[in-house]
């Protein structure tokens, strides 16, 4: 079993890769524009200890556009965007979470895995360090990249508001 983790404070809009007590790297996010909260279609982030569920994009170009987890074929454009201006863009690579904390992000109508909340890449139009998301955390594409190749499936992910243990 590896020590490394990702952390991500919401009151920080910040990820966080360590390994032990070292950081190995940093990157802003975007996380819930409704907030932190568990519940199904409340569009909040949810909080707690989550892992990486699945990986999906290996191999994908930068820029792919994916739609209920798969590749489209398109390649995020700002004309693209301009087509279709109503679209949640997840671009790039998806970290895909599970909740780890039964009755608070696992199971029932608190499940994160079930509220499809990812990592994702995000147009480099959108803004980074405000929340902004319908619920995932949104990184920059090229910060997407780096994470996806430094983690794996089961990777530990943290979610917090505040100092670790906050909640």
């Amino acid at each position: 079993m590896t020590d490394l983790r990702i952390e991500i404070d919401v009151r920080e809009q910040r990820l966080r890769l360590l390994q032990g007590p070292v950081e190995l790297l940093s990157y802003p996010v975007s996380t819930g524009l409704a907030g932190t909260g568990q519940h199904e279609g409340s569009a909040c982030t949810p909080l707690g200890r989550h892992h990486i569920r699945l990986k999906i994009g290996a191999g994908c170009a930068p820029a792919s556009v994916f739609v209920a987890r798969r590749a489209s074929g398109e390649i995020w454009t700002p004309e693209l965007a301009r087509r279709y201006p109503q679209r949640d863009w997840i671009l790039t690579r998806i970290l895909w979470l599970s909740g780890d904390e039964p009755g608070f992000n696992r199971g029932g109508g608190c499940d994160t895995l079930r509220r499809f909340i990812y990592i994702h890449g995000t147009p480099d139009t959108e803004p980074m360090g405000v929340p902004c998301s319908h619920g995932c955390i949104r990184m920059r594409n090229s910060d997407v990249l780096t994470l996806f190749e430094r983690v794996e499936n089961g990777t530990r992910v943290d979610i917090l508001e505040g100092a670790p243990g906050d909640r």
